[in-house]
């Protein structure tokens, strides 16, 4: 700190000591350390420095707008008259941000110098804030609810098994512009009820029930070979990719070889589907009879006709001894009548279960993973068997050593259910697991500090909970055995930059791309954005009358009903129409095959930064991307040599225009309207997604953008020109002044992604200038002017974005000093995102959790905490 300089290193440290311990010394003992002019006794410190040395700053360079009479933005620095209106965390934390930004003072104000801004940044971290570099406060822990995406991936995990949650369970609530933030994760009644259902639902699905059944085997339809027969792979009913159709019109025998390796009673399970295919609305009465055999001899025979897709389910028996043994089915056309339908019997599946005499039966499936050996006899056995599996279950399912009370209860659970008659030792282990999945500590992440001897700081958190910020972070699921392995011997936090790039090598790290990619940049919500693309494209051209009058023909003859259209009418709708589809062509709307491949692209591209620990910059400017050959032609860069639908990346030519996640059609879509783009709305992602100083809400009564556009007689206005006329007045001035340049720059990008020249027929003009003052031409350089001039904003901002994801909680004042530590991290690396990454991972926040005695009750929603803690 500069008011250290003239000290030694050992006096130096001795007051940093004092003031971070205490910021509130008395005023005596900052002026016999610091050799400060005397002040009023009891002042503290901070206070005392403030009128010195900050003071002085405001005063130079502040004051015409926030002094001397003048409180633009209701602030007013020489009002500020009391310890607690000084040290106010709220309006520093917006004073150092502005200035960080390079927005106050204003462009054409004189500016302070490096020096000059470094002692006002210290002053606001060290003394309004009371950060004490060296062992910053790692901030609040809310328990944190395990959201729908970690709850899927740790019961699959788990399980083994893939349970839908996006059907079962309603949607996360976000906020700071992810799910899972713990604050927000609340668990209503209506919710644990579900979470008790998933639970045993999950546990029947995955768990056997008992120890021993019947073999069975399964055999497709398509393995069913002969003269006749059509592999399927689109019909609906059961099994339908492994299905067989048999047509009703022609002769059919088909067949398979079944080996039977044991003498006995089986059970043979005949699955068909009688489907149809609609052609003409008309019924067709063919019929056909199929027969069953096996070795020849019939075991069922049945006619079938026109049944609408009806599936059949047929149980039958047969003796047999051990080799093989022929499964025949045989199809006879019934009738000769013309043929108006496609008719066709499918063959989804033959089940074979057998032999019945137990010595032949088998571990169900899944057997292995949840039970060790076979259910002992014994009743003293038994229990220490169960006891051992739950044990072992517990400690996984709630990421910690269980302790003996709860695995007591849980053994108790199980025996009161197998000890019943008919009851398998088996299902009643699998009732105490549903018992696991309900529980509070399955469905929470439960956190542990370390002990600490007193005066040392924050404490450590466990390596246990150490392992569940890992693995929720990296994977959005549960630590693995190498994570829980390292958490026992007690080795993972001296093992962190090695296990994070295993983590980072499994394909369960494409989570970190889906869903942390996938909220900041959006990309999550392409596939769901209303987009007109017929209203899109035409904006692109200049306004034709008859066009115009065309469309509207064409509406008005599509609204009409079919039964009302005259011959002449019809010939003109599809005249229409044809016109139409040759002017659009494929592009009038956005596929699916076209957002999924937006998606795509970005994902892939995020995840490339962070595989191949590229420089972050490159997510703003590079000259590659990522496509296939559909979203290539979507972007119009029809002179890359891309075919086919695989993704792969893409050098991209010299003079274009992409590259950077700000011209990928994700967030080109999704920050558009359904029939224009929308600048405000691409100029606040670039603000709060990029550069980190997102505009505040309008305010009320703010009118539409469309009225300024009724302004417009002569012509029809471009987007700029309409933003110029709502920008002139004053309430709406200021806003726009920062969101629209910015927005304005992506404006040769349509609503759908696409690059255009024209919009209403007039030239795209994307040229611009930020606040702070740097011009640019187009979105090119707008990308450079990020990558370089503002790249600290950005590394500060991504870094802020990730350790809100990270940390599931929003960032709070004392937060700064960890994201400048990162940052500097990311600039003596060239931007490095293993520098960001392992920033993340190693901070304070991140490693330790706050003590309960060290809240400072003036937080949101920290009184409410710290007596939950205190519980």
């Amino acid at each position: 700190m500069a008011i250290f300089d003239h000290l030694t290193g050992a006096q130096e440290h001795g007051i940093q000591q004092i003031i971070f311990m205490h910021r509130r010394l008395s005023c005596a003992a900052l002026v016999a350390f610091c050799g400060l002019s005397a002040v009023q006794a009891g002042e503290p410190p901070a206070v005392a420095h403030f009128r010195q040395t900050v003071r002085p700053l405001l005063s130079q360079y502040c004051f015409d707008c926030h002094g001397d009479g003048a409180n633009k933005g209701g602030i007013a620095f020489d009002e500020l008259k009391t310890d607690e209106s000084i040290l106010d965390h709220e309006l520093w934390s917006k004073v150092l941000k502005n200035v960080r930004a390079g927005m106050m003072p204003p462009q054409k104000k004189p500016h302070p110098g490096m020096e000059e801004r470094k002692k006002l940044e210290e002053w606001i971290k060290y003394e309004a804030f009371g950060i004490d570099p060296k062992n910053p406060d790692p901030g609040r822990v809310t328990v944190h609810r395990l959201n729908r995406t970690e709850y899927r991936n740790t019961i699959r995990d788990l399980m083994g098994l893939d349970y839908n949650t996006d059907e079962e369970f309603p949607p996360d609530d976000s906020s700071y512009g992810f799910d899972d933030i713990a604050d927000v994760l609340t668990l209503s009644p209506m919710l644990l009820e579900k979470y008790v259902d998933a639970a045993n639902t999950i546990v029947s699905k995955a768990v056997p029930m008992t120890g021993a059944i019947v073999v069975e085997t399964s055999i497709a339809g398509r393995a069913f070979a002969g003269s006749s027969g059509t592999n399927s792979g689109s019909s609906s009913g059961k099994n339908p990719k492994g299905s067989l159709s048999l047509s009703y019109y022609d002769k059919t025998a088909v067949s398979n070889t079944f080996q039977v390796a044991h003498d006995g009673l089986y059970q043979i399970a005949v699955d068909l589907n009688a489907n149809e295919r609609h052609v003409e609305d008309v019924f067709d009465y063919n019929k056909c009879q199929v027969v069953f055999k096996s070795d020849g001899s019939e075991l069922m025979k049945h006619e079938y006709s026109r049944e609408g897709g009806r599936t059949f389910h047929y149980e039958l028996e047969r003796d047999w001894k051990s080799g093989a043994h022929e499964l025949t089915f045989e199809l006879q056309p019934l009738t000769q009548e013309k043929q108006v339908r496609s008719l066709t019997l499918r063959i989804d599946s033959v089940t074979i279960r057998g032999p019945f005499d137990e010595k032949y039966f088998v571990h169900p499936k899944n057997y292995e993973k949840f039970f060790s050996k076979d259910a002992p006899k014994s009743k003293a056995e038994r229990r220490a068997y169960a006891r051992e599996l739950l044990s072992g279950f517990a400690t996984k399912a709630f990421r910690r050593p269980v302790d003996d009370e709860t695995v007591e209860r849980l053994t108790s659970l199980a025996e009161s259910l197998y000890t019943q008659p008919g009851t398998a030792f088996e299902a009643g282990v699998a009732h105490a697991m549903a018992a696991v999945l309900a529980s509070p500590r399955f469905l929470f992440r439960e956190e542990r500090a370390e002990s600490k001897p007193p005066g040392e700081g924050q404490p450590f958190v466990d390596d246990y909970s150490l392992a569940s910020r890992l693995s929720y972070f990296l994977w959005s699921s549960m630590p693995d055995a190498e994570l829980f392995r390292l958490a026992a011997a007690g080795e993972l936090r001296k093992n962190l930059t090695p296990q994070v790039k295993r983590m980072l090598a499994d394909w369960r790290a494409e989570a970190l791309v889906q869903n942390f990619a996938g909220q900041w940049l959006q990309a999550r919500d392409v596939e769901n954005i209303a987009i007109d693309g017929r209203a899109v494209l035409s904006r692109d051209e200049k306004k034709d009358p008859d066009r115009e009058r065309a469309r509207a023909r064409f509406r008005e003859l599509r609204e009409k009903p079919e039964a009302r259209l005259t011959a002449e009418e019809k010939q003109e709708l599809e005249k229409l129409r044809a016109e139409f589809v040759k002017r659009f062509g494929a592009t009038r709307d956005l596929s699916g095959e076209i957002r999924s491949a937006m998606r795509r692209e970005t994902e892939m591209y995020f995840g490339y930064v962070m595989h191949e620990d590229r420089s972050i910059l490159e997510l703003l400017e590079s000259n590659y991307t990522f496509l296939n050959e559909r979203l290539a032609r979507h972007y119009s860069l029809t002179n890359l040599d891309i075919s086919g639908s695989e993704m792969r990346r893409v050098t991209l030519p010299p003079d274009c225009q992409r590259g950077g996640i700000l011209t990928m059609g994700t967030v080109l879509v999704v920050t558009s309207n359904p029939t224009r783009t929308s600048p405000v709305k691409r100029g606040l992602f670039i603000l709060d997604n990029i550069l980190g100083n997102p505009a505040p809400p309008p305010p009320p009564d703010i009118p539409p953008l469309e009225d300024a556009e009724k302004e417009f007689k002569d012509h029809d206005p471009t987007l700029r020109e309409v933003l110029a006329t709502h920008r002139s007045k004053p309430l709406c001035a200021s806003c726009h002044s920062r969101l629209d340049p910015p927005g304005l720059a992506l404006e040769n990008f349509n609503a759908m992604g696409m690059w255009r020249e024209k919009e209403h027929g007039q030239p795209v003009d994307s040229a611009g200038q930020l606040i702070t003052g740097e011009s640019f031409s187009n979105i090119r350089e707008l990308k450079h002017i990020l990558a370089t001039d503002r790249h600290l904003d950005f590394y500060r901002t991504l870094t802020e974005k990730l350790l809100i994801y990270a940390l599931g909680r929003g960032l709070e004042y004392y937060d700064v000093e960890t994201v400048d530590q990162i940052v500097n991290r990311l600039e003596k690396s060239n931007g490095r995102f293993s520098a960001l990454l392992m920033g993340v991972v190693e901070s304070s926040p991140f490693q330790k959790r706050r003590e309960s005695a060290t809240f400072s009750g003036n937080e949101p929603g920290h009184k409410e905490q710290q007596r939950a803690d205190l519980k």
